[in-house]
């Protein structure tokens, strides 16, 4: 090593070696395989490679460094007026030049494959690797954009985009958007340092989206709207019927939810302080119904056996193709579907989730109207769905609603008295504590959504006014002044002020949860059994539904099988989160479509032992299965011996169809 050589180390990488001097800081990170983020290419204009020097001693490094190891402030950092303020403390490192031994630290900021940590939504730690970055060039009029971009920044084998307008500013100066590493889609006279994406997650109740900065992971804007198809029909399978019976409906549906995107983006954009024009970049998933629609296809295969996709793999359109409003450039990307019942979502799920890595048996439930089913183990992952129906969200149930001010969202009854606590959603204190009474007077009560009825069934097994099998004030149940007659089964009195609404959990409602959460055991058992396991080492429960409910009253419900209490986790719209994730990483795309064309895929409606896992389910937990890890946080009562499957001469009764259960 000369004199001429200075050792650099850069934190947090840990990256370090020898440069000489007069090299500048960004050229040295450069050289030493450390990502600092650069839109202008070392001009001084972008900002974005801002590092903060460190002097003093550093054994650790045999490192020690004061302020004469780096070249004085120049003109160029004098002059900078750019977006991103430069402190005192930092340096442009594209114009700091090194003069001695060094340590630099790069803030998250100026990283380009850093960590980011969402807190509005939940991405957990990923990498960014954008699919769309942006490039500052010099080039002069009648000069080669492609052989400007080769010598400037090494980029090769480019393609530009056909029709793109090709400008520089009066400096000479244009911004570069590349996408792929492989095609030139937009150009701008002048520094442009900033280019925006959009991940939407296409419920069919609901659309969720989140605006993202393409190239800082800066999550800008959130926002949703209902999904305007409800009104062809609350469930997909309706929506399907009205395409059958309404020649032409498939366009109607497909024209709504467009409709409806491109005016959610235009809410992101208003929300986030920025403009459409820069938004470049989108990631579109949903269940294979609502894939369909929003790709303007037919989903009427869908609705018969064998449940046929017309496009399974992932797809590219143009956002214009797509009638949204964005930059003429934009792409949106749709993640693959998995299976005809399982779709783009459940990938997105499975992306920001990850069960195929973890250690043990691990399940991801998506609760909808048609519950995704994902179970990882083994070196094996497979994937179902289960048509649980709409009682999950409120509708089938007398006093139900979906969850909107008013509705009630938790529920406590006392197992001595049978008299219940609840809590409303949009009001803090429970109805046993102070301020209750004057807080709902400003909403009233006005239902159950979809986590109060099953808390309040399952508070009602645990407090011995219903059977195991479902009926209230059956025999062997305890008597309540809130057990009240409706016909000619018994209802259970929820809220029911002399002067204000009733709300009653009829037998019907409790039949309506007892169907839905034993469709849901059934798919589940069902992977279990293909896997060949037993027991479960955590489940997931995803999706707006999943992670409002009560994970232990879910349990004891029966709605999910038996689990360490602390391994069952809510995980919130990780549909929307591997939406995300997709949008701010190539690699996760990538990964994403190896890890589908994995899975094994189990259609539920064509395997014979779902009937038989259904009608177990039924009973409240379960006719048979144990709950170890449920007593540990609480009794269960005991359950009837399971010999009365059999009759009084010793013989084994045939078990009800799924049709004479739901009668």
């Amino acid at each position: 090593m000369s004199d001429d050589d200075h050792l650099v180390v850069f934190t947090p990488s840990g990256r370090r070696g020898n440069v000489s001097s007069g090299t500048t800081v960004l050229d040295a990170a450069r050289r030493l395989g450390v990502d600092i983020d650069s839109v202008c290419g070392g001009r001084g204009i972008c900002g974005r490679c801002q590092v903060e020097p460190m002097f003093g001693e550093f054994a650790k490094h045999g490192i020690t460094a004061d302020a004469s190891h780096l070249s004085p402030p120049g003109t160029v950092e004098v002059d900078y007026r750019g977006r991103r303020p430069l402190t005192e403390e930092r340096r442009l490192s594209c114009a700091a030049t090194i003069c001695g031994d060094l340590v630099v630290d790069v803030p998250a900021e100026s990283q380009v494959h850093r960590q980011v940590i969402r807190k509005d939504i939940d991405l957990g730690d990923i990498e960014l690797d954008p699919v769309l970055v942006l490039r500052l060039v010099e080039f002069g009029e009648g000069d080669d954009l492609l052989a400007a971009l080769g010598s400037q920044w090494g980029l090769t084998g480019l393609e530009l985009s056909p029709g793109l307008d090709i400008v520089a500013d009066g400096s000479g100066l244009a911004t570069v958007a590349i996408r792929d590493d492989s095609q030139v889609v937009a150009v701008w006279p002048g520094l442009r340092d900033r280019a925006l994406g959009v991940a939407v997650d296409v419920g069919s109740t609901t659309l969720a989206g989140h605006l993202f900065d393409l190239a800082t992971g800066t999550a800008l804007a959130t926002a949703g709207t209902m999904n305007p198809q409800i009104r062809f029909g609350e469930d997909l399978m309706s929506r399907v019927s009205y395409v059958m019976m309404n020649p032409g409906g498939e366009v109607e549906l497909t024209r709504a939810v467009r409709t409806s995107l491109d005016e959610l983006i235009g809410r992101l954009c208003e929300e986030g302080g920025a403009k459409r024009d820069e938004v470049l970049e989108l990631v579109l998933v949903g269940n294979p119904i609502m894939h369909h629609l929003l790709l303007g296809l037919d989903p009427t295969p869908l609705g018969v056996a064998p449940f046929t996709l017309e496009i399974s793999e992932a797809v590219d359109r143009t956002a214009t193709e797509l009638d949204l409003e964005a930059h003429p450039a934009a792409r949106a990307h749709v993640l693959p579907c998995i299976a005809g019942h399982v779709g783009a979502d459940t990938a997105a799920v499975v992306l920001a989730t990850r069960p195929h890595e973890a250690d043990g048996v691990r399940l991801v439930v998506d609760i909808g109207t048609n519950a995704e089913i994902v179970l990882s183990g083994d070196g094996r992952t497979l994937a179902a769905s289960s048509p649980t129906g709409p009682a999950f969200e409120g509708a089938q149930i007398s006093a139900g609603q979906r969850a909107t001010p008013g509705a009630i969202e938790r529920v406590r009854i006392d197992p001595e008295t049978g008299e219940p606590r609840i809590r409303v959603l949009g009001v803090e204190p429970w109805s046993d504590e102070p301020g209750f009474d004057e807080a709902v007077a400003q909403t009233g009560v006005t239902g159950i959504c979809g986590s109060g009825i099953i808390e309040v069934v399952a508070e009602m097994y645990l407090a011995g006014l219903m059977t195991a099998d479902g009926v209230i004030g059956g025999a062997d149940t305890r008597s309540s002044p809130r057990i009240e007659p409706d016909g000619r089964t018994f209802a259970y009195l929820l809220h029911g002020p002399d002067d204000g609404p009733r709300i009653l959990i009829t037998q019907n409602d409790v039949r309506a949860i007892q169907l839905a959460k034993a469709a849901l055991y059934a798919g589940i058992r069902l992977l279990m059994d293909h896997l060949g396991v037993d027991r479960l080492d955590g489940i997931a429960l995803a999706g707006a539904f999943g992670s409002n409910i009560d994970t232990v009253r879910a349990t004891v419900l029966g709605l999910i099988p038996d689990c360490a209490p602390s391994e069952v986790v809510a995980v919130g719209n990780a549909a929307g989160a591997g939406a995300a994730i997709a949008l701010l990483s190539g690699t996760a795309r990538r990964e994403i479509q190896r890890v589908v064309g994995d899975i094994e895929k189990i259609e539920t409606a064509l395997e014979p032992a779902f009937q038989e896992h259904f009608v177990d389910a039924m009973a409240v937990p379960h006719r048979t299965a144990d709950y170890p890890g449920l007593s540990t946080v609480l009794d269960l009562p005991e359950r009837p011996s399971t010999s009365s499957a059999t009759d009084n001469r010793g013989r084994r009764r045939r078990r009800p169809t799924r049709e004479e259960a739901n009668q």
